[in-house]
């Protein structure tokens, strides 16, 4: 069976991507997905590179089974936009980042995470940095319904059955 590679994409990459990048590789586990799933995450504007996660995000991760305390904050680089299937984006600024960055041939990978929402209807994954516990927990909602409808379509991609997860 081929590959699918994905980058999600916030600015710190220290609360929401490492997050997305988690609920993915866990929910491609258990449904037997995890050789053929290559998943990362990175951020736009990463001035703490090298660092864990914000500690609210290890928490209220932790509380739904999510285990971030490996994952450390990189800065996006331009061999990403080649390397990856799909890069998407939590917020139009990272869009716009991602958009200003990437070679035309590839701007086709690039795409909002919230795109693949099954039952939410959010524009964007808001960063909540600069809130308080429920803007985590709302951002843990949003990333578990978008990663479910990511990976009906990587399976679709891949040409997997389409049993959700």
């Amino acid at each position: 069976m081929s590959r699918f590679s994905v980058l999600f994409v916030c600015t710190g990459n220290l609360c929401r991507s490492p997050t997305a990048q988690e609920v993915l590789r866990q929910r491609s586990v258990g449904i037997g997905l995890a050789e053929n799933v290559r998943i990362d995450s990175a951020g736009t504007h990463s001035p703490r590179r090298g660092e864990p996660p914000d500690p609210r995000a290890l928490t209220h991760a932790a509380r739904r089974g999510y285990v971030l305390a490996d994952r450390r904050s990189r800065q996006l680089t331009d061999s990403d936009f080649c390397s990856f299937d799909l890069l998407l984006a939590m917020d139009y600024g990272n869009m716009a980042e991602l958009r200003r960055r990437c070679p035309p041939e590839q701007q086709y990978r690039l795409r909002l995470l919230t795109e693949f929402c099954l039952h939410t209807r959010s524009p964007v994954v808001p960063d909540p940095y600069y809130g308080n516990a429920q803007g985590f927990e709302h951002v843990l909602d949003l990333l578990e319904d978008a990663c479910d409808g990511l990976l009906a379509h990587i399976q679709r991609q891949l040409g997997c059955s389409s049993s959700r997860p």
